[in-house]
């Protein structure tokens, strides 16, 4: 029951956004911490939810971005698991650095889709004159 006056369709949409907007809130505050505002000076509080919010912009941009659609849907809080808090090893040899990580983590082929789609983002350097 809801007290909004509009047509059926237009307070379904509504609630349907709110929810859509309230996962992304709860979203931010498991995958990014922005709850933890540990300041005393509301303006470095400020500062700290602002960086929080742009990690999460910039997060949410790179998996639009970069992920395959089969892996697209995952929160950032899985990429972060996956991706990020994953332990490596980095091996330098003469002509080459290997990257050395467990496949439980994340599949070799998906792994590397990720970063070809990373490196395409690059920027290409225009020639002018």
């Amino acid at each position: 029951m809801t007290n909004l006056t509009r047509p059926a369709k237009r307070v379904v949409r509504f609630y349907n956004q709110r929810g859509t907007a309230e996962q992304w809130i709860k979203e931010g505050k498991n995958a990014i911490k922005w709850t933890r505002l540990s300041f005393h000076d509301f303006v470095d509080n400020q500062v700290r939810l602002q960086l929080f919010v742009l990690a999460y912009n910039l997060g949410n941009f790179l998996r639009q971005a970069v992920l395959p659609p089969a892996v697209r849907h995952w929160t950032l809080t899985t990429l972060w698991e996956k991706l990020i808090k994953i332990g490596a090893k980095v091996v330098r040899h003469s002509r080459k650095i290997v990257f050395q990580m467990a496949e439980v983590a994340l599949p070799r082929d998906l792994f590397c889709d990720i970063l070809r789609s990373i490196d395409r983002l690059r920027l290409v350097p225009t020639v002018s004159g």
